[in-house]
C-alpha cells in the first residue's frame, strides 16, 4: 500500500471547521488506532491489513497532522485532540472501542482514559506503544526541546527533510533503520499542507504532559480497564527507562519489551507488535 492507496481509502469529518481524514475499514470489535508525533495515521499501515482481518479499525489524522487541516492560527491541545476522537466515534455510531496508541496519541488515550464517567465511548482496553507516559522519564530530542523553546516560531522555518531525516533515525533501533523511501513518506506527510510550520504549536504537549501530569497518570495508576505496554527498548525518548517506570508506577502485567527496537515498534517490528496485541485482546475473552 502506497500512501495514495492510503489517501483514497480515506474520508473527512469536521471538526471546530477543520477536515479531519480518517480511515475506517474492516468488521468486529473495533480497535481506534491514535498516532503519534510529528507523523500520523500512516504510522499503522504496516499492521493494518492484520488489524482489518480481526476487527473494525479506525485511525485519524488529528488536527494538525498527515492530511488533517493545519491551520496557523489554533488552539492546539490535548484535550481537543481527545475531543476529536470521541466526536468521529459517536458520529460512527461507535460506542465501545479497544485503543491502540503511540507516542502523542498515548497522551490522548490517558486523557479519554481520565474522563471516566464522561467519557462518550466505553473504553474496552489500552494498548500503548512508546510514549512519554511519565514526564519524569521522558528524553525529547534537542529538536524537540528547541522547536518547545521561545526559539521554535524560529526554529521551524529551518525544518526540512535532511533535518527530520537525521533526527528522526536517531529514535530508530540501530538494525532496523527506516528506508530513503519510507523517510521521504513521513517527510511527505508532516509537511503536506506546510503541516511542519506548526510544529512549534503542537509540541506544546510537552508542557501539557508536566500540567496535567497528575490527571494523566493518575488514569493509568487508576485505570479501569485492562492495559498493555508494548515497547521498543532502544529508543532513546521513551524506550527502557519508560518502561521500567510503568512497572513501577502502573503495573508488571501485560509489559512487552522489544530488544533492538527503537521509537515508532509498529513500523520496526510490525509482526510482532500486531501478535502481541492480538494475544492480548483474546486474553479478555
Amino acid at each position: 500500500m502506497n500512501i495514495e492507496e492510503w489517501k483514497d481509502r480515506g474520508k473527512f469529518y469536521t471538526h471546530n471547521n477543520q477536515r479531519i481524514f480518517y480511515v475506517d475499514e474492516g468488521q468486529g470489535e473495533v480497535v481506534l488506532c491514535i498516532h503519534g508525533f510529528p507523523t500520523c495515521s500512516w504510522d499503522w499501515h504496516l499492521i493494518w491489513e492484520s488489524l482489518c482481518d480481526n476487527f473494525r479499525v479506525i485511525a485519524i489524522d488529528m488536527v494538525g497532522f498527515g492530511y488533517s487541516d493545519k491551520p496557523q492560527n489554533y488552539n492546539y491541545s490535548i484535550m481537543d485532540q481527545a475531543d476529536l476522537h470521541e466526536n468521529v466515534l459517536s458520529s460512527l455510531g461507535v460506542g465501545a472501542a479497544h485503543i491502540l496508541s503511540h507516542d502523542y496519541g498515548d497522551t490522548v488515550a490517558q486523557e479519554l482514559l481520565a474522563r471516566k464517567a464522561l467519557r462518550k465511548f466505553t473504553i474496552k482496553s489500552m494498548c500503548l506503544l512508546n510514549g512519554g507516559l511519565f514526564p519524569e522519564t521522558h528524553h525529547p530530542r534537542l529538536i524537540q526541546t528547541l522547536l518547545a523553546s521561545r526559539c521554535g516560531v524560529i526554529i521551524k522555518e529551518f525544518l526540512n527533510f535532511r533535518s527530520f531525516a537525521r533526527s528522526f533515525c536517531r529514535i530508530f533501533g540501530k538494525n532496523t533503520q527506516p528506508t530513503h523511501r519510507e523517510l521521504k513518506i513521513f517527510w511527505e506527510l508532516i509537511s503536506h499542507n506546510k503541516g511542519h510550520k506548526v510544529a512549534h504549536k503542537l509540541i506544546r504537549y510537552m508542557e501539557e504532559r508536566k500540567k496535567f501530569r497528575d490527571r494523566w497518570v493518575g488514569a493509568l495508576i487508576s485505570a479501569d480497564v485492562p492495559l498493555q505496554l508494548i515497547n521498543g527498548v532502544d529508543d532513546p525518548v521513551s524506550g527502557r527507562h519508560m518502561a521500567e517506570r510503568y512497572k513501577e508506577l502502573v503495573t508488571k502485567e501485560n509489559v512487552v519489551l522489544l530488544e533492538n527496537i527503537g521509537h515508532y515498534p509498529q513500523v520496526e517490528s510490525a509482526p510482532e507488535v500486531f501478535a502481541e496485541f492480538l494475544s492480548f485482546i483474546k486474553s479478555q475473552k
